[in-house]
């Protein structure tokens, strides 16, 4: 009870000290508003405060290494630089010395140098995109200027992929980085050499078509007239003469001319009846006998051609065609001649051994003189159901005879009914590999 009534008493004494003391109070915070004043224009002023900024910023233990790292770096880039330069001026010493000064500072700095160089892939792709969008306005301001000339230009695709390319100055580039070597650090020169193996001494434009479909580079690299000029070359001879007149280029050439195709084999099935002899038990019953046998026709680029009639699978059969010299006897070898539309063929039967005797060994009965034939054939190329080339329809076919005392003759078939038209067959095994390079 004394406690709190003192409490009280006091309180009541207090408020007047507490009056009596408040100037002085003022006084004490004016002196400290002005210590504060004067404490911010010296740190203002220290040259100390940037430094304790950057401590702040910095993580703590780094005392200081980024920088350093950072500089020992950019020094030997530099050093690496002046390295390039004086190998470049043939100064190949000096170049040798400062190569290994910055490789002293920084052991993979060719590494370094070359990521920083490098250009990123997707400012490759913002890149392109831009220049889409460019000549997407260029477009639009050539037909607005000279419609009839520029509208022309600006929609054939072949240009306008010609300029991204050009823009890009590779042939393609990667979509996602990789640490391998990419296709696209090969230059033009050696791609379009590539490209003449792809297609190959037997005229494989249908893999230079697939090969185009890949990207906006292998699609400029497929349209090379150098590698189309030689294909014409190669199937219609030296004086094939000028795309000029009919066709806007050679590719174009090559694919609306009449030509054979080399791929694969002409096929033709050929379907007939031939009755048989009575049964010596039933006179009134005479059967008859569905016969099929097929011919096949394969050519080659230089003019060469093999043709085969069997019954046989037509895996057999094709297998037997697949190389130049083939190991069957029964095919007929010869070559060919293309004159625009029309093919004419000549062949003849391989030569075996023994086939000069012409007496038997046991018996010394001469045998017949069968003769050596040679057949003269000629085919109209034509297209059937939208594809190009793939038919050869019969005109002519005479078996000419030389027999051994010197007499001759000959022979003219038939073509209305007794044989269909070949129709073309792709084989892919005839494509698989090449052998050497179109020139």
């Amino acid at each position: 009870m004394d406690h709190t009534e003192g409490s009280e008493d006091g309180g009541e004494g207090g408020d007047d000290q507490e009056d009596s003391s408040f100037p002085q109070e003022s006084k004490v915070e004016d002196a400290l508003e002005s210590f504060r004043e004067q404490w911010q224009r010296e740190l203002k002023i220290s040259p100390k405060q940037e430094t304790f900024k950057n401590s702040i910023v910095k993580p703590l233990g780094t005392n200081g290494l980024n920088d350093d790292s950072s500089s020992v770096e950019c020094k030997a880039k530099s050093l690496f630089l002046k390295g390039i330069e004086h190998e470049q001026t043939g100064k190949l010493y000096e170049a040798v010395q400062f190569y290994k000064r910055a490789v002293q500072l920084v052991p993979d700095i060719e590494f370094r140098l070359y990521e920083s160089t490098k250009v990123k892939i997707r400012d490759k792709f913002s890149s392109d995109e831009k220049l889409d969008k460019i000549d997407s306005n260029v477009q639009d301001s050539n037909k607005s200027e000279d419609e009839d000339n520029d509208d022309g230009d600006d929609s054939d695709l072949f240009s306008k992929l010609s300029r991204i390319v050009y823009q890009n100055q590779c042939v393609c580039f990667p979509r996602f980085e990789q640490s391998t070597v990419h296709i696209s650090a090969l230059p033009m020169e050696i791609v379009l050499y590539i490209l003449r193996w792809v297609v190959s001494s037997e005229l494989d434009l249908r893999s230079l078509e697939l090969f185009s479909m890949v990207c906006r580079g292998f699609y400029i690299s497929a349209r090379d007239q150098e590698i189309w000029r030689l294909a014409c070359v190669r199937v219609w001879g030296v004086n094939c003469g000028n795309f000029e007149s009919k066709y806007n280029s050679w590719r174009e050439m090559y694919l609306k001319r009449p030509r054979l195709r080399y791929n694969g084999c002409y096929i033709s099935k050929t379907t007939y009846i031939r009755h048989g002899e009575n049964s010596f038990q039933d006179q009134f019953y005479r059967p008859w006998h569905l016969i099929e046998y097929f011919r096949y026709l394969r050519f080659f680029p230089e003019g060469r051609v093999l043709m085969l009639t069997s019954t046989d699978e037509a895996q057999t059969c094709v297998n037997s065609l697949k190389y130049r010299t083939p190991r069957n006897i029964s095919v007929l070898v010869g070559h060919c001649r293309l004159h625009d539309n029309y093919v004419t063929l000549i062949l003849k039967k391989q030569e075996t051994k023994g086939s000069n005797n012409v007496y038997r060994r046991k018996r010394r009965e001469p045998m017949q003189d069968g003769g050596e034939q040679t057949f003269h054939i000629e085919f109209e190329i034509q297209n059937h159901h939208k594809r190009v080339n793939s038919q050869l329809t019969w005109l002519k076919y005479n078996i000419f005879t030389k027999y051994r005392n010197g007499q001759e003759g000959s022979t003219c078939l038939n073509l209305t009914s007794r044989y269909p038209p070949f129709r073309f067959s792709r084989v892919k095994s005839y494509t698989l590999e090449s052998e050497a390079p179109l020139q």
